[in-house]
């Protein structure tokens, strides 16, 4: 297996990126599956000594020729395209891929809460994969990552004006994870699966309030900014209503102190701490 390389999907996207970055870190082979292998994010990653194939997440015949002769998969799937049913067939499809190329380990990036019957729509889709592949025999870890810190970039521009919109009482602990952390966790499966097949392990990297988040971003920016309470009522995408009436509600259930405990190779990367590295001023 050491000479095999491990296949990343989506390769181009966030959490692909992460992933991809870790396994270059510890000297990996990576072939990355992408849409567009002559777009300029597919160039980067051939520039790093990637190899990069064509092949979209709902074709299963892309899917299985990527996953030829590798030795563990990296997964996800995606509703914010197509709609949640697209998502699931995206699965079915990664899936049986798996099973036809016969991949000796595929790592599922799904969502924390996911197995809570939360009523979200993106989180029961992913759970119906998660119970598909359960059910299945293609050896696997499902990852649960929670609520990504570069959430806060879509109110990039309002966090530089001094507002953090949130719809969360401002000392409610929002339990989060970074990108960097998640890859990191994901290539360590993905190198060295045994410990970990058949296991579900959610991820979070701090749990921050929205008052502290506001403090540790006016920290980074050198100016006050404040956490501004959105109402449930004015968010109109059902599935983000659901979300963060989930996230209001039961809300995510890791137990960081054990999962950091368990695993001291990863960074854990502080909210302040990514906060101070992605909107610190360039002086």
């Amino acid at each position: 297996m050491a000479d095999e390389p491990i296949l990343v999907l989506a390769a181009t996207g966030g959490q692909g990126r992460a992933v991809t970055g870790a396994l270059l870190g510890r000297g990996a082979r990576v072939r990355a599956m992408v849409r567009d292998p002559e777009g300029e994010a597919a160039r980067r990653l051939a520039d790093r000594g990637v190899t990069v194939v064509a092949g979209s997440l709902g074709d299963r015949g892309s899917l299985a020729a990527a996953m030829d002769g590798v030795a563990s998969v990296f997964a996800l799937t995606t509703p914010f395209e197509a709609g949640v049913d697209a998502e699931v067939a995206q699965g079915r499809s990664i899936l049986a891929a798996a099973r036809e190329a016969r991949v000796p380990h595929l790592v599922f990036s799904s969502v924390a809460g996911a197995d809570q019957e939360s009523g979200v729509p993106h989180f029961d889709s992913k759970a119906r994969i998660e119970a598909e592949l359960a059910s299945g025999d293609v050896p696997h870890t499902i990852l649960g990552p929670t609520y990504f810190y570069d959430n806060a970039l879509g109110g990039a521009e309002r966090i530089r004006g001094g507002v953090l919109d949130l719809p969360l009482p401002s000392d409610r602990p929002l339990q989060q994870l970074a990108r960097a952390d998640h890859g990191a966790f994901a290539a360590e499966v993905l190198l060295d699966p045994a410990p970990y097949v058949g296991r579900r392990i959610e991820l979070a990297s701090d749990a921050p309030t929205p008052a502290q988040m506001a403090d540790a971003l006016g920290a980074a920016l050198r100016r006050d900014v404040r956490h501004e309470r959105v109402p449930l009522e004015a968010i109109g995408n059902p599935d983000m209503h659901a979300m963060w009436t989930f996230l209001n509600g039961p809300g995510y259930r890791v137990d960081l102190p054990s999962l950091h405990a368990a695993h001291p190779e990863i960074a854990w990367t502080g909210f302040a701490d990514w906060a101070r590295a992605t909107f610190a001023p360039d002086d």
